[in-house]
C-alpha cells in the first residue's frame, strides 16, 4: 500500500472507529428499489469497462434473481486500487460493504486492528445459512487471522498444487517405478542421469531440470519433514532453517549437485529454459506446480514427441504429488473480500455474505466463467460447454467481472458442472491436485509473519539471505560452518525479532 493511503488508513483508525463499531447491533437490512437486499463492492478494472455491452443488463438481472441482492460495483483501475483502499478505508460515506483485498499488508492489518472490518468467525461456518462458505478450509482461513479475528473471505486457489513429473517413457525404459521415497527419488535422478534414459549412447542427460528460481528446493524439504518455511517444535514455531530435516535435506540436495544429477550451471540458468530441459530430453524430473509438468505432457502429445522405450507411442509425463508422504502446501488463496464496518448491522453482514455464498453456486460460477448458455457458449451432445465468444472481448465485459465477487468454495471453475472437456492430462492433473491436499503441509507462521513489525520492513532481506546461502550450500561454494553464520546473520538482522513476535502472537492464539 502507498504512504498516503497507510496515512488514510491510520486517520481511519483515528477518526472512525468509534462510529463504525457502535453500529454492529441488530438492525434493518439495507435494501434497494426492488425490495431486495442491497450490497456494494469495490473491485479491481483490469481490462476497462466492466459489466458493459449489450447482454450486460441481462446478466445482471440474472444474478440479481439468483442471490435474491441488489448488487452495486465500483471498479478502480489496478494500478490505483491500492491507495483507493486506503482512501475509502478513511472514508465511511464512502465505504463500501464488500472489498476485494490482495495481500494482507501493514496498511490493511493496520485497519484491521483499527476495527474497520468484521470478525467473519461468527458468520461463516452456519452451514444452513452459507452452504458454499461453510466448506472453508480453516488451514487457509488461519492466514487471514488478525489477532484472532477473521478479517477476510479467501478467493481459494489450488492447495494441493505442488509436486513433481517425471518422463514416464524414460522410467519405462530404465525399469523405474514411482518413487515413494527418499531413496526411490534419488536412484531416479540417478539412472536418468547415467542409465542413458534417451538410448543414445550418450552421457548427455541429467536427473532433474533446476534453474535460477529456487522454488523447487522448497517443494523437496517438505519430504523431509522439515515443514513449510516454519514448522511447530515443542509448542513453539521454529523456521526451518533451524532444524535438523532442513539440514538433511539440504545434504542430500548437495549430494545430487555433487553427483552430476543436476546440470553443473543450473544456478545462473534463465527460468524460460526450465520446462524446456525436460521438453528438448536434457532432464527427466520436473518439481514445481503440477500444471507444469502437464503442460510438458501436453506438448509431448501436442508435437508427437515418441517414447524412448516405444516409437509407436508418445513421449508422457508421470504427474506424482507426495514423496515420502509429504508435499509443500500453496497459501491457498489469492487474494480475499473483506465485509467492511460499512456495513452496520449483522443483518447487513449476512446479506453480504448470503451474495457471496450464492455466487459460489456452481450455476453462477458458470455464468461468470463461460457466461450466458446458447450466447456465449453452447454444449455438446455429451454435455460439455463449447465457447462461442472466445474471440470477441466485449462479450466477457458483460460477465466476466463478476468473478470477482467468488471465493470459489467449495471448488474452481474448472471443477463446476458442465464443464469444458478436459484431456486425460487435464483429467489426471486434477485429481492428483485433489488428492494432495491429504499430504499438503501449510506453513503455521503465515498470518503471524504478516502480523510481525520486522519481517514488513526486513522479510524480504531475510529469506533472501536464507535461499543465497541455501544455493551456495547446495553448490559447495560455503561448508557448513560458513552455513550456520549465514543463519546466525539472519537472527542479527532481524530473524531473531521474526520469531519472537511470531510466537508471541502464536502464544495467544
Amino acid at each position: 500500500m502507498k504512504r498516503s493511503a497507510r496515512f488514510a488508513v491510520m486517520a481511519f483508525s483515528l477518526a472512525v472507529v468509534a462510529s463504525l463499531v457502535s453500529c454492529g447491533g441488530k438492525g434493518k437490512t439495507e435494501v434497494g428499489a426492488t425490495g431486495r437486499p442491497r450490497v456494494s463492492f469495490m473491485l479491481v478494472d483490469y481490462e476497462g469497462s466492466p459489466l458493459t455491452g449489450p447482454r450486460a443488463e441481462a446478466v445482471r438481472n440474472r444474478i440479481a434473481e439468483y442471490t435474491n441482492t441488489d448488487a452495486e460495483f465500483t471498479f478502480v483501475a489496478y494500478d490505483s486500487y491500492a491507495e483507493k483502499t486506503g482512501l475509502a478505508l478513511a472514508s465511511p460515506d464512502d465505504m463500501p460493504m464488500v472489498m476485494h483485498v490482495e495481500k494482507l499488508d501493514l496498511g490493511i492489518l493496520e485497519a484491521a486492528r483499527a476495527g474497520a472490518f468484521w470478525d467473519l468467525n461468527e458468520f461463516i461456518w452456519d452451514k444452513e445459512k452459507y452452504p458454499n462458505l461453510s466448506q472453508a478450509n480453516r488451514n487457509v482461513c488461519n492466514n487471514l487471522m488478525v489477532d484472532g479475528e477473521l478479517i477476510g473471505l479467501y478467493k481459494a486457489r489450488d492447495i494441493g498444487r505442488y509436486g513433481m513429473g517425471y518422463r514416464s517413457d524414460w522410467a519405462e525404459k530404465l525399469g523405474l517405478s514411482e518413487p515413494k521415497s527418499i531413496d526411490d527419488m534419488y536412484n531416479m535422478l540417478y539412472k536418468f542421469t547415467y542409465g542413458d534414459p534417451d538410448g543414445n549412447g550418450k552421457n548427455d542427460t541429467y536427473g532433474i531440470a533446476m534453474c535460477k528460481y529456487t522454488g523447487p528446493f522448497d517443494i523437496i524439504q517438505s519430504w523431509f519433514g522439515c515443514g513449510n518455511k516454519w514448522v511447530e517444535k515443542d509448542g513453539k514455531l521454529v523456521p526451518v532453517h533451524r532444524t535438523q530435516e532442513y539440514k538433511d535435506a539440504l545434504d542430500w540436495m548437495k549430494k545430487v549437485y555433487q553427483d552430476g544429477l543436476i546440470a553443473p550451471d543450473w544456478a545462473v540458468r534463465d527460468t524460460q529454459t526450465w520446462q524446456d530441459q525436460i521438453k528438448k530430453g536434457e532432464a527427466g524430473v520436473f518439481v514445481d506446480v503440477m500444471d507444469g509438468s502437464r503442460r510438458i505432457w501436453d506438448y509431448f502429445a501436442n508435437n508427437n514427441v515418441p517414447s524412448v522405450a516405444d516409437g509407436s507411442k508418445v513421449a508422457g509425463m508421470k504427474l506424482v504429488g507426495p514423496v515420502n508422504g509429504k508435499t509443500l502446501a500453496t497459501d491457498g488463496f489469492n487474494g480475499f473480500l473483506v465485509i467492511t464496518k460499512a456495513a452496520k448491522t449483522k443483518e447487513q453482514v449476512e446479506a453480504c455474505l448470503h451474495f457471496i455464498d450464492k455466487m459460489c453456486d456452481d450455476e453462477m460460477v458458470i455464468l461468470a466463467g463461460y457466461g450466458e448458455k446458447d450466447i456465449n457458449y453452447t454444449l455438446d451432445d455429451d454435455g460439455y460447454v463449447v465457447q462461442t465468444t472466445l474471440k470477441d472481448p466485449s462479450a466477457l465485459k458483460a460477465y466476466g467481472p463478476y468473478n470477482q465477487t467468488q471465493c470459489f468454495i467449495p471448488h474452481m471453475l474448472v471443477q463446476a458442472k458442465p464443464a469444458l472437456r478436459q484431456t486425460e492430462r487435464m483429467q489426471e492433473q486434477l485429481r492428483i491436485v485433489k488428492s494432495n491436499e491429504q499430504y499438503a503441509v501449510f506453513n503455521p507462521a503465515l498470518s503471524f509473519l504478516t502480523n510481525s513489525a520486522t519481517y514488513a520492513t526486513q522479510g524480504a532481506i531475510l529469506d533472501q539471505l536464507l535461499s543465497d546461502a541455501r544455493t551456495q550450500y547446495i553448490c559447495g561454494r560455503i561448508d557448513e560452518k560458513q552455513l550456520l553464520a549465514e543463519f546466525d546473520k539472519w537472527d542479527k538482522q532481524g530473524g531473531e525479532a521474526v520469531v519472537k513476535e511470531v510466537n508471541e502472537q502464536y502464544a495467544r492464539k
